[in-house]
């Protein structure tokens, strides 16, 4: 265990050495990572989609689907490219490293990950690595968050090999595929508030040495019928009600805030003068910010509500705008994809909503905020039956009125699977347009 935190501490600190000398980047861009060192600050070319297999449906596996996405390009909107892996291993995120050259990407319920070359071809990615010993190395299973740190990937995970509950932590590799260290989600009280030990997505602002994680379930429930789950009362008691404040240099946990009902991704505003995160916990239906308060401590607190909590649309992904001054909200439940006027983040408001499918799940927006794309899958067991099981990547126009559609994907059609998350990549590489964040 000593061994284990002197390591982790030096890696920390040779990790904060980079801090400096990359300029991080200020977008969303579909990477919340402050690391990646290239943006596409024009029009993408290509969207990578990480799709869950069906069995009985194609081949059946998961697989990396790329499609065109250049409105000049003679097969926009069209299926390009189909990567399998050769089996199902609940496809669900992914994530660059810091060069943008390798997509990351992992199954909740097998635990694997696989590394997939999207620089020397991004219109055909291939599969260069799988990593298949997390559980075993780290005692962590479902990985979630795939993170790019300067020569390294943070990977948050959602539960444990023990109880497979939602107790769990994050596991650090190197570019290369090598386990570095781990560390535990904390479960005593910091700062007034206890741990639960709960984990899901990962956000870094570099500028306030601050990583915040937040929390969801373990395999036990998220790989259950989502029908028997709701009506499972124990089962409904084991979501994760945190988000913790950590430490970037030293990697240790300074603080535990209380966000009920499964706060799920975390959005920094990275602009200049902006020090605050946002999340949305989905079984609440609650917007919550996330900023700093007296004496270096840091507070949360509700700022919207998402649609009607009573019927409990279950808001899901959630996509800032590259000004801070926007938030797209996905709910899963009533297909509605939302947006919020973020130009006073403690009072946010909702000024727009669509319905865009039966089921929605996550969202991804371009640099410049003007194309929007979204996929339908949450999780195997938890789409919706019969005619409402929608798989589909739908992109739409946004300007700043309206989403109007572009172009459509059937996945079903197509017997591709499940898509669910999202990446962006472009030929020849991405622009070297970067946005140094001064500390503030």
């Amino acid at each position: 265990m000593r061994q284990s935190l002197q390591r982790a501490v030096v890696l920390a600190s040779v990790c904060m050495g980079f801090v400096v000398a990359t300029p991080p980047a200020v977008a969303d861009e579909t990477c919340n990572s402050p690391y990646i060192s290239n943006l596409i600050k024009g029009q993408e070319d290509f969207v990578h989609v990480w799709t869950l297999g069906v069995e009985g449906l194609g081949d059946g596996s998961d697989k990396l689907v790329t499609i065109d996405a250049n409105p000049g390009s003679k097969s926009y909107g069209k299926v390009i490219h189909s990567l399998s892996v050769g089996g199902r291993g609940e496809a669900h995120h992914m994530g660059f490293t810091d060069d943008r050259r390798f997509l990351w990407a992992g199954g909740l319920d097998d635990s694997r990950i696989y590394v997939f070359d999207v620089g020397t071809d991004p219109s055909k990615p291939k599969l260069i690595r799988t990593i298949a010993d997390l559980p075993t190395k780290t005692r962590f299973v479902g990985p979630h968050t795939f993170y790019a740190l300067p020569g390294r990937m943070l990977i948050g995970n959602l539960s444990n090999n023990a109880d497979q509950g939602g107790v769990t932590g994050m596991a650090l590799y190197n570019n290369k595929g090598t386990l570095i260290t781990r560390y535990e989600m904390p479960t005593a009280s910091i700062g007034g508030v206890k741990g639960d030990g709960y984990g899901y997505d990962i956000a870094i602002n570099p500028a306030r040495n601050v990583l915040l994680t937040s929390s969801f379930a373990g395999r036990q429930n998220y790989m259950r019928e989502l029908g028997e789950l709701i009506k499972d009362a124990e089962a409904m008691k084991h979501f994760g009600n945190t988000v913790v404040v950590w430490n970037l240099k030293s990697m240790q946990p300074t603080q535990v805030l209380s966000v009920p009902g499964a706060p799920l991704e975390v959005r920094w505003a990275l602009a200049a003068g902006q020090n605050w995160a946002v999340t949305a916990a989905a079984l609440t239906s609650k917007l919550w910010l996330i900023k700093p308060a007296e004496g270096g401590r840091w507070a949360a607190r509700e700022v919207a509500t998402i649609g009607d909590p009573a019927q409990v649309p279950l808001p899901v992904d959630i996509s800032i705008t590259a000004d801070g001054k926007g938030l797209w909200v996905n709910t899963f439940m009533d297909g509605v994809t939302h947006y919020f006027d973020l130009t006073d983040p403690e009072h946010a408001k909702e000024t727009y909503q669509k319905h865009t499918g039966s089921q929605v799940n996550m969202i991804s927006q371009s640099w410049d905020g003007k194309r929007l794309y979204i996929t339908s899958s949450l999780l195997t067991h938890w789409d919706k039956k019969g005619a409402d099981n929608e798989q589909f990547l739908r992109a739409f126009h946004w300007d700043g009125h309206a989403l109007t559609p572009a172009f459509e994907v059937d996945f079903t059609k197509e017997k591709l699977g499940r898509p669910h998350h999202m990446k962006f990549s472009a030929k020849g590489g991405q622009s070297r347009a970067l946005a140094a964040l001064a500390p503030h």
